[in-house]
C-alpha cells in the first residue's frame, strides 16, 4: 500500500502561451456551469448536478492528499461530515439570533470546521506514512463516526441535524427555495474552490507536495520538513472537504452522521481512482461519473454497488492513471493529427467489451433475482426480455456472451496498443532522424 501511495502521475502540466493558454479552460468552465441549468431544465438533472458540483469538491481536496502529496486516506469523510454539521448549527444559531448572514457565506463554516480539524487530526496523523497513516486515518474516521450516535446534543443522534436555507438573509430577492438557485450556490463554490486548489498546485508548496509523495527521503535530503509539508496539506484538504460538507447541509437541509462514515470514505476514493489520481481533471471525471451512476443505476438494478466495485477493481488493474491518464495518452496523437490511426482499433476493442460487460451484467442480475430477490421468484427482466432465472438458457446465453466477448476483447486490445505503439513511433522517427 506504502508503494502505492508514493508513485503517481505527475502534476498538471504548466501552463504558458498567453492569456487564452492560461485562463481560457476556466471562462469556458464559468460559461458552462452558468448554462447548463438552461440546457437540461429537469428537476431530477439540476438535483443531480447539485450533487456532482458537491463531489467535485470533495474529490479535488482528496486528490490534494492522495495525488498531490501521496497520503491515502481511509477517513476523509470525517471533515466533509464535521463540516456539515457545523454548517447546520451556524446557521440555526444565526436564525436563532436574527444574524443578518446570507446563505452565501455558510459554506465558510463547514470550511473553517474541516480546517481546524485538520489541524487537529494531521497533529497526529502526518507524524507517518504510507500504510500508517492510512490505519491512523481509518481510526480517526470510525472513532468520530462512531461518536456522532453518543454525542445526541451535537450530532442530533440517528435523526440527524436538519436546517431551513430559506430562513436565511435574502440578497437581490435570492431565496434558495428553487432547485436551481441551489445550484448556482454550489457551483460558484465549486468554481471558486477547484480555482483555488488548482492555484495551490502551480505553488511551489504544491511542488513540494509532489516531491514529497514521489520521493520522501530526497525531499527531506534537501532541506524540507516532510512531516510539515503532510501536514499542512491535510490541515487546506481538510478546509475543502468542509465547504464540501457545508454545501451538503445547504442542498439537502439535513446532515446525518452517514456523511462522515466509512462509505462515504470509500466513495471520495473510488471517485478519485476512476477519474485519475495526481491529474487535477481526474477527480472532477470521477466525481461525475459516480454521481451520475449512483442516481441512474440505483434505480435500475439493486445491485448497483457491486458494479461500483468491479469498476474500481478494473480501473486499478488495467488501467491504474484512470480516465484522465487515458484521456492524457491520446493527447500526442491529437496534437500530432495521428489519433485517426487508432480510433478504428479502439472502436473494435469496445465493442466486444460491451459483449463481455452484458454477459457479465446478466450473471449478476440473475444472482441478485436468485439471493437477494428470491421471495420475487425466479421470473424476471433485463432490457425489456422477460424470463426465469433458474433456466439453463440465460445461463449458457450469459456464458456465450463472457467467453466470447473477453476473447475478442483481448484481441482487439493487442491489436490496439500495437496501433497506439506505431501511432507513437510515426511521431518520434521524424525527431530522431533529425
Amino acid at each position: 500500500m506504502s508503494d502505492m501511495t508514493h508513485t503517481r502521475p505527475a502534476g498538471p502540466p504548466s501552463g504558458g502561451g498567453g492569456f487564452v493558454a492560461t485562463y481560457g479552460v476556466w471562462i469556458l468552465a464559468a460559461i458552462v456551469l452558468a448554462l447548463l441549468p438552461q440546457v437540461f431544465s429537469s428537476g431530477l438533472l439540476i438535483s443531480t448536478m447539485c450533487l456532482m458540483g458537491i463531489m467535485i469538491i470533495f474529490a479535488l481536496s482528496y486528490n490534494m492528499l492522495l495525488g498531490q502529496t501521496g497520503l491515502l486516506s481511509f477517513g476523509h469523510a470525517v471533515f466533509f461530515g464535521l463540516g456539515g454539521y457545523l454548517t447546520a448549527h451556524a446557521m440555526n444559531a444565526a436564525r436563532a439570533a436574527h444574524a443578518p448572514l446570507p446563505l452565501e457565506v455558510f459554506p465558510l463554516a463547514g470550511g473553517a470546521t474541516g480546517l481546524v480539524f485538520g489541524l487537529i487530526f494531521g497533529a497526529v496523523a502526518t507524524r507517518r506514512s504510507g500504510t500508517a497513516f492510512a490505519m491512523i486515518t481509518l481510526g480517526i474516521g470510525e472513532l468520530v463516526s462512531s461518536s456522532a450516535l453518543l454525542l445526541h446534543h451535537v450530532f442530533g443522534g440517528e435523526e440527524g441535524i436538519s436546517l431551513d436555507r430559506t430562513r436565511a438573509l435574502h440578497l437581490f430577492g435570492v431565496t434558495f427555495g428553487p432547485q436551481e438557485q441551489v445550484y448556482y450556490l454550489i457551483a460558484g463554490w465549486g468554481f471558486i474552490s477547484a480555482a483555488a486548489m488548482y492555484a495551490i498546485t502551480r505553488t511551489p508548496f504544491g511542488r513540494i507536495c509532489n516531491a514529497v509523495r514521489d520521493n520522501p527521503d530526497r525531499a527531506s535530503f534537501i532541506g524540507y520538513d516532510t512531516t510539515t509539508v503532510r501536514f499542512i496539506a491535510f490541515a487546506m484538504a481538510g478546509l475543502f472537504a468542509g465547504i464540501a460538507g457545508g454545501l451538503v447541509a445547504l442542498n439537502f437541509e439535513i446532515v446525518t452522521s452517514s456523511a462522515m462514515g466509512a462509505a462515504q470514505s470509500g466513495t471520495v476514493v473510488l471517485m478519485t481512482f476512476i477519474g485519475g489520481v495526481g491529474n487535477f481533471a481526474g477527480p472532477i471525471i470521477g466525481a461525475i461519473l459516480v454521481t451520475y451512476l449512483q442516481v441512474m443505476l440505483s434505480d435500475i438494478t439493486g445491485a448497483w454497488q457491486l458494479y461500483f466495485g468491479l469498476l474500481f477493481i478494473g480501473m486499478v488493474m488495467f488501467a491504474p492513471t484512470g480516465i484522465a491518464g487515458l484521456l492524457a495518452m491520446q493527447a500526442p496523437l491529437v496534437r500530432a493529427g495521428q489519433f485517426h490511426r487508432v480510433l478504428p482499433w479502439y472502436v473494435l476493442a469496445l465493442a466486444p467489451g460491451l459483449v463481455a460487460l452484458a454477459g457479465l451484467s446478466l450473471v449478476i442480475e440473475m444472482c441478485f433475482q436468485l439471493t437477494v430477490n428470491a421471495p420475487e421468484g425466479p421470473q424476471m427482466s433485463l432490457a425489456g426480455i422477460a424470463f426465469n432465472a433458474t433456466s439453463p438458457v440465460p445461463w449458457l446465453v450469459a456464458g456465450v456472451l463472457m467467453i466470447a466477448g473477453f476473447w475478442g476483447f483481448r484481441i482487439a486490445g493487442r491489436r490496439a496498443l500495437d496501433a497506439y505503439g506505431s501511432a507513437l513511433e510515426a511521431i518520434r522517427s521524424p525527431r530522431s532522424a533529425q
